[in-house]
């Protein structure tokens, strides 16, 4: 019942009427049936047969009906809602990560890259209207998912982001944000955007980032620069252990932010830094906030009226007590 509306739900007041023929049946009730004036009936068993007693029913019947009728006016149905949306301003990101040894540091836990990981995942998955896709970067860049509706394949392709020796290490920025600007500037997208990733200075590549910053400027793309890594010193590696392992020492943190906020200023993004776990999460609800999508909603009615059933309901009741007053209860009349 609870999924049941009404069209006309004020034809409810007419119950209002449903006591008052009560009252007058009550009322006139004696005045119904032929009545015989004597001075005793001592003498007669007083044993009514059952269909006097069942003559009541009658009236019943009709109060029913009557009932019926002002349900089936009401209007009772059930409605159906299905809900279809439809981007009509999409936005594709690139999420370009810096994955050198340094990511490795200990500062986030259980370190930056993994917590960076778990971070943009999140992120994708509050995005199910944009195409986005994956730039890895250390002293080279390279694509590792294309801009893609497909949140699946984005998904997949960040849990498997891991450090090794494909990439030699080093921190080429530049090269990393012209590797995402390449992904981004044929795109039609209403907005395109860029989230840069490092936790380090830029010491390799060919490009400059400033050159690349100039670069993305020029194809109306913003770029979002996220510095990772505490305030002063981090459990970072520096070598390999006998095992295969890395070993650890406390490291000061580096990060070029001057750099990193010339290159959000000039493409009209904003410069966060990351310093914890919380802080981090923080950060891409706040990109994901600034960086709205415009959906378009439609809803589907399907309405299923039940009134037919109350009405039918009414007429059976009605030809019922008509007929039994005309035939079987047609003498105590």
């Amino acid at each position: 019942m609870s999924k049941i509306t009404f069209l006309n739900p004020e034809f409810f007041w007419l119950f209002l009427l449903i006591p008052i023929a009560i009252a007058w049946f009550f009322w006139k009730r004696n005045q119904q049936s032929a009545t015989l004036k004597m001075s005793s009936t001592q003498g007669f068993k007083n044993s009514a047969s059952l269909l006097t007693k069942l003559k009541p029913c009658l009236y019943v019947f009709r109060i029913l009906a009557l009932s019926c009728l002002i349900i089936a006016l009401a209007r009772p149905r059930t409605v159906d809602i299905s809900n279809q949306t439809k981007t009509t301003k999409g936005i594709d990101i690139v999420m370009a990560i810096d994955v050198s040894g340094s990511m490795l540091a200990k500062d986030l836990k259980p370190n930056r890259m993994e917590a960076l990981k778990r971070v943009a995942a999140d992120f994708v998955g509050e995005r199910p209207n944009d195409r986005i896709g994956l730039v890895l970067y250390a002293s080279e860049a390279y694509t590792k998912t294309p801009v893609t509706s497909d949140k699946a394949i984005i998904l997949e392709a960040i849990k498997d982001i891991k450090y090794d020796t494909a990439l030699q290490d080093g921190t080429g920025i530049g090269m990393g944000l012209a590797t995402a600007v390449n992904r981004l500037k044929d795109s039609k997208a209403k907005s395109r955007v860029i989230i840069l990733m490092t936790d380090g200075v830029n010491n390799a590549g060919f490009i400059e980032p400033e050159t690349a910053a100039d670069i993305a400027k020029q194809y109306g793309i913003k770029v979002y620069t996220i510095g990772i890594g505490t305030n002063g010193m981090a459990p970072s590696p520096y070598a390999y252990a006998p095992n295969g392992g890395f070993l650890f020492k406390m490291q000061k943190v580096e990060i070029d932010e001057q750099l990193m906020k010339s290159i959000a200023r000039k493409t009209d993004g904003t410069y966060f830094r990351a310093t914890s776990n919380d802080r981090l999460a923080q950060i891409y609800n706040a990109i994901n906030k600034l960086e709205t999508t415009e959906i378009q909603e439609l809803k589907f009615y399907d309405y299923d009226e039940k009134y037919r059933t109350f009405a039918l309901l009414a007429v059976i009741l009605l030809l019922l007590e008509v007929g039994l007053r005309n035939t079987v209860y047609r003498s105590f009349i």
